[in-house]
């Protein structure tokens, strides 16, 4: 009988191997932005489509390590998860670790500007979903590529600290994205090319070995919004 090797790969079991599973999702929609850009500001999201909530509690792990962005609207969307259905039989709610480094991308003097203005004055980018290049820089903010560093130290030592673990990790669009782009070894620039949309899931996963480690991609942006996107404008955080 022979063993199919990516089976034993991608179960953890026999390979060698400890599998550290990421859970990545991004927060509910913002709907109160007055149609300016919010990047790293404190804004609320809207939690009630509960339906998306049960769809989506029901696919996580149950044992699983909690942790949020420093912005509240990440702590929502991780609240509004478990009364759809994530705790049974009277559990306890998770206590998240709170994880700056996993918030949106600060934008400095952008954040509260009209979102059309600003884009009617940029020249557009066709494999991006973002405000600008990867490496600029608004003026008393941070670059993507910067935000890609961050996120991709926070994620190396949490795998450490978790390792064999399922961590559940409620972040933002920009975030999500370093995250795929630290998986897979990508430019920050390649990296935002990938669509995250809120309520959404992706997972990577870390398998760790004794002379070797990477990630192998589970899922990337599954949503259940009915229409494809909770959202008609440009990204946000």
């Amino acid at each position: 009988m022979t063993t199919d090797p990516t089976q034993a790969l991608s179960s953890g079991a026999g390979s060698g191997f400890v599998r550290t599973r990421w859970w990545w999702i991004r927060h509910a929609p913002v709907r109160g932005d007055g149609g300016r850009i919010y990047g790293q500001s404190d804004i609320a999201c809207d939690c009630g489509d509960r339906h998306i909530f049960e769809a989506l509690a029901a696919l996580l792990p149950t044992d699983a390590v909690w942790v949020t962005s420093h912005l509240g609207r990440t702590r929502q969307t991780a609240e509004a998860l478990w009364a759809a259905g994530y705790l049974h039989g009277g559990a306890a709610a998770p206590s998240p670790t709170v994880v700056p480094d996993f918030a949106e991308q600060n934008l400095g003097a952008w954040q509260g500007l009209d979102r059309a203005l600003f884009f009617a004055d940029r020249e557009p980018i066709a494999a991006s979903y973002w405000f600008a290049p990867a490496e600029e820089r608004p003026p008393e903010g941070e670059s993507f590529a910067d935000l890609c560093r961050r996120v991709a130290t926070a994620i190396d030592r949490l795998t450490a600290e978790h390792a064999g673990r399922d961590i559940v990790a409620v972040a933002h669009g920009g975030s999500i994205r370093g995250a795929i782009g630290h998986a897979l070894g990508l430019s920050p620039q390649a990296a935002l090319a990938f669509a995250v949309e809120n309520c959404s899931l992706t997972r990577l996963d870390h398998f760790a070995g004794r002379d070797q480690s990477g990630w192998r991609v589970g899922i990337v942006n599954r949503h259940t919004w009915p229409d494809g996107s909770p959202t008609r404008h440009a990204p946000q955080g």
